[in-house]
């Protein structure tokens, strides 16, 4: 089983690299562009976890060890490889 984590700010802390992208993107034409948030993510290969299990463990890794949760927030899913897209592709949700 493999899971996806997106670790990003939170809405109320400032974001001075989504910010520094924003203002690149506007010089480059993209004016269209309302606000850029940076993040990480992290893809975790799992195995031999229930599905309450993994319910229970993300939620308790993405707190103690990837995320700061006084600054940050995360969100996570199950993903499998067919759903996992590299290069250049069009990722459509």
């Amino acid at each position: 089983m493999k899971v996806r984590i997106l670790v990003s700010y939170k809405d109320s802390v400032l974001d001075p690299q989504g910010q520094t992208v924003k203002n690149a993107l506007h010089t480059l034409g993209y004016n269209f562009i309302e606000d850029v948030r940076q993040g990480k993510i992290f893809e975790l290969d799992l195995k031999e976890l229930s599905p309450e299990e993994v319910e229970k463990v993300i939620p308790e890794i993405s707190d103690k060890v990837l995320a700061n949760p006084i600054i940050e927030k995360f969100s996570w899913q199950i993903i499998d490889k067919s759903q996992t897209r590299e290069g250049r592709e069009k990722i459509s949700t």
